[in-house]
């Protein structure tokens, strides 16, 4: 359970060569401070998810990945999951929501793995489901965020953000699990340590924040979360993830729901790029909170993690709307 090394995202990067885009910082132009935007929605999956399935999958002894692997996810970790073990020559069975956006199902499918549909309104939770099918096929359970090397590849996002950027100022991050802000946070807080890094996520899915301002795990409800439209943030941190948070991260924001629009608007306008609602969290927090997180007038770069791009066309017409 304690944080993974540097040397650990190091080795990660180099399993993820070819594999992984190294993606782009992409200008922000809005505001009064230098804000680029690291554009995860432009990898191959319109994710992040590919660098840390990759790894983990990539590392497990051959016998053992002969036989597939298993995963639980609202979308994304789904399509990098899939998308790693078409790479590896590798099967994949996912668990995920009937009410998935079709985006991502089609996704998953389109890479050839196997989809078992989870009712979000049953008295199980999805991650369960998966748990007792891995344990009944004998198969490797490639958790979403609660897994070292899975965190080591997404800690890869933060490794290019210090190398490109080495006197960055801040780091935004979105949350969900807490397996990208690990990693992300370790590698800042390794390569560039004046950095101050920031967690962001829904106010209807504030499990992080009150987990952070109580200095203990806070669960909420499923039923709670499932209200925000950001759909890859309707989880709650793990141990693993929260005492890494609580060691390398210095603050944690919530955004609403029209904060998050908003930014969705603001990325396709001015920085040409898509985002889910998910991914535009950190830019939401860039408009809407910067002078209570300190970030105005603030020198150096501050860069925002878009963390994906996986969103249904109508769904995306309507968050553009104005």
């Amino acid at each position: 359970m304690s944080p993974i090394d540097i040397d650990d995202i190091r080795a990660a990067a180099g399993r993820l060569d070819g594999v992984a885009t190294r993606t782009p910082l992409v200008p922000l132009r809005t505001g009064d401070g230098r804000f680029l935007l690291k554009a995860e929605c432009l990898q191959p999956v319109g994710v992040f998810k590919l660098r840390g399935a990759y790894n983990a999958i990539s590392l497990l002894p051959d016998d053992v990945r002969r036989g597939g692997v298993m995963a639980a996810s609202s979308g994304n970790h789904a399509l990098g999951v899939a998308r790693a073990a078409r790479s590896l020559g590798v099967s994949a069975t996912i668990v995920m929501p009937s009410d998935a956006p079709a985006v991502k199902r089609d996704g998953v499918i389109a890479d050839g793995a196997t989809i078992v549909d989870w009712d979000p309104t049953g008295p199980r939770w999805l991650q369960d489901v998966a748990d007792d099918l891995a344990a009944e096929r004998g198969v490797p359970m490639i958790h979403p965020f609660d897994d070292a090397q899975v965190i080591a590849g997404q800690g890869t996002i933060g490794l290019e953000i210090a190398v490109d950027v080495p006197d960055v100022a801040a780091v935004l991050v979105p949350i969900g699990g807490g397996g990208l802000i690990s990693g992300v946070a370790r590698a800042i807080k390794s390569l560039a340590p004046q950095a101050r890094v920031i967690g962001v996520e829904p106010a209807l899915a504030g499990d992080a924040a009150d987990s952070f301002r109580t200095g203990h795990l806070v669960e909420w409800p499923t039923a709670d979360m499932r209200r925000t439209i950001a759909d890859g943030t309707r989880v709650n941190l793990s141990e693993r993830t929260f005492a890494t948070i609580q060691a390398f991260v210095d603050d944690i924001v919530t955004v609403s729901e029209d904060e998050i629009v908003d930014a969705i608007r603001c990325i396709a306008r001015e920085a040409r790029l898509v985002a889910e609602p998910s991914g535009a969290l950190t830019t939401a927090a860039l408009l809407h909170h910067r002078d209570e997180l300190g970030l105005t007038g603030r020198p150096g770069p501050i860069v925002a993690v878009v963390s994906g791009g996986n969103v249904d066309l109508s769904r995306l017409g309507d968050y553009l709307r104005e």
